[in-house]
C-alpha cells in the first residue's frame, strides 16, 4: 500500500509538475489546491480569504511573510519571523486548518501526495511517510523560472527571491524549522539538473521501499 509522500520544493524546483506526476503514477490524489477549498469550508470564510493565507498562492500568507521579512529587526535566517496584522480570521487559524486537513489526509491510509505547506514537519512522525525535497543551485531554478515565464532575469530572479523567502518564513514562523534541513527528508534532489521524468521516477521508486 502507498503511503503519503510530501513534497517540498523550492521556487523554480518543479514542484507544481513532478507532484501530480507521481500522484499519477502511484494512483493516489495530489492534494494541492483541495486545501484552501476545504479550509474555507470549515472555517466558514470564503476561499478567497482562505486562499490569501495559503503559503502556496502568489499574494497568499507567504507573500505577507516576504513583505514582514523585508522590514526592520525581523531576522529572517533565524526563527524570529513575525506576521502583519491583517483581516478578521487570524492566520495562526488557517495553519491549525491545514494541519488538521494534511493529518486526515494521511490518516485514512489510502496514499497521496501533498505538495508544500510544512507536510514534511507535520507529518514528520507518521510511519508510512515519505519525505521529499526538490531544490537545485540558484542560478539554474531562476534561469528555469525565466524560461517557463518568459521574465527577463532581473524579473526571474525578484520572483525567486521573494518566494524562496515566502515559503522558508512560513516554515520558520509556524515550525520552528528550517525547510532546507536535510535531515527532515527521506530523499533530496536536484531536480533542475535532472529529467522531470527522473525525478518522478526516483520519488515513486522510493516511495515503494517504504516500509
Amino acid at each position: 500500500m502507498t503511503g503519503v509522500i510530501t513534497i517540498s520544493a523550492t521556487f523554480g524546483a518543479g514542484g507544481s509538475a513532478i507532484g501530480p506526476a507521481v500522484a499519477e503514477h502511484l494512483g493516489v490524489p495530489f492534494i494541492d489546491r483541495a486545501i484552501p477549498y476545504t479550509v474555507a469550508a470549515d472555517i466558514g470564510c470564503s476561499l478567497e480569504e482562505a486562499l490569501a493565507h495559503d503559503d502556496r498562492t502568489e499574494h497568499g500568507l507567504g507573500r505577507l511573510l516576504a513583505d514582514a521579512a523585508r522590514l526592520p529587526n525581523v531576522t529572517l535566517g533565524g526563527m524570529d519571523v513575525h506576521l502583519p496584522q491583517r483581516g478578521i480570521v487570524p492566520e495562526e487559524e488557517f495553519v491549525h486548518h491545514t494541519e488538521q486537513v494534511i493529518k486526515e489526509v494521511a490518516g485514512r491510509g489510502e496514499g497521496a501526495v501533498i505538495l508544500g505547506r510544512a507536510a514534511q514537519v507535520i507529518l514528520a512522525d507518521h510511519p508510512t511517510a515519505l519525505h521529499v525535497r526538490l531544490d537545485g543551485p540558484r542560478r539554474r531554478r531562476i534561469a528555469r523560472v525565466q524560461e517557463s515565464m518568459e521574465l527577463s532575469a532581473q524579473e526571474a530572479e525578484r520572483l525567486l527571491t521573494e518566494n524562496d523567502r515566502a515559503r522558508t518564513a512560513y516554515v520558520k514562523h509556524f515550525y520552528r524549522a528550517d525547510p532546507a534541513d536535510p535531515g527532515l527528508y527521506h530523499l533530496v534532489i536536484d531536480s533542475t539538473r535532472l529529467a522531470a521524468a527522473a525525478c518522478v521516477d526516483m520519488i515513486v521508486t522510493a516511495a515503494h521501499a517504504v516500509s
